[in-house]
């Protein structure tokens, strides 16, 4: 058994409340144990210069780290290139985009901000899930006020980690397992069990596909027990 008797494919402890900014279109406050994530969705009807003329929207993601999420202050990031912060934002708006109809938020840009308030492990793939809750959500407060005609979300998507950890496959890794693992991944998939994408890397030995498809089976029972607290948080 895994600390605090959790189960090997067994989700940590996690909450979503929503509507926790007064001020954004949609937002809400992600819990994976240790693990908070704060995520807001601003509509601009500003697009990118090379999107003036295209027949559809946009939506783009950052994320950051709060200075003292960690056990350790991090200092401020005075660029939103750095490289660690730069993937991630990049996957994140990629997952967000993977199930969302473009066409229908033409003329408006979406862009979802993730700052973790504390980090312990798998701070990617909550704001992944958590960013899902907040875009759903101003989506819909768009259909609402008229602004678009229909909701342009196609499906649910959530995020996962998943490690090869003493010879176990463990599901939801917090800090200290994932410093520990053999195998660390990260997956997105949608509802109807799609891979938007997968990350995955042998910290040491080579992998072979057997751990893998254990990993990828693991890593999906997560991913739809995650989109099942996001419909309840959402239809709430």
């Amino acid at each position: 058994m895994r600390g605090k008797l959790r189960k090997e494919d067994e989700l940590r402890k996690i909450e979503i409340i929503k509507n926790v900014n007064a001020y954004a279109e949609g937002s809400c406050l992600i819990k994976c144990g240790n693990t908070q994530v704060i995520c807001t969705a601003s509509v601009d009807s500003h697009l990118p210069d090379w999107l003036k003329n295209a027949e559809k929207g946009w939506v783009t993601a950052e994320y950051n780290l709060l200075p003292r999420s960690t056990l350790t202050r991090v200092s401020r990031e005075k660029t939103l290139n750095a490289g660690r912060t730069h993937e991630i934002q990049r996957l994140i708006g990629r997952s967000l985009r993977a199930v969302v109809d473009l066409e229908k938020i033409k003329g408006f840009q979406i862009t979802i901000d993730c700052d973790v308030l504390q980090a312990d492990g798998g701070t990617r793939t909550a704001s992944v899930t958590g960013a899902f809750v907040a875009l759903y959500l101003a989506c819909s407060k768009m259909v609402e006020s008229g602004l678009i005609l229909k909701h342009p979300i196609k499906e649910y998507v959530a995020a996962v980690s998943c490690g090869f950890v003493d010879g176990k496959v463990l599901l939801d890794l917090d800090y200290d397992e994932d410093s520990s693992a053999d195998v660390d991944s990260n997956f997105v998939m949608t509802q109807s069990g799609k891979i938007v994408e997968i990350q995955g890397t042998a910290e040491g030995e080579p992998f072979d596909c057997d751990t893998f498809n254990k990993l990828l089976t693991t890593a999906q029972k997560g991913i739809q027990e995650l989109i099942l607290l996001q419909k309840k948080v959402i239809r709430s």
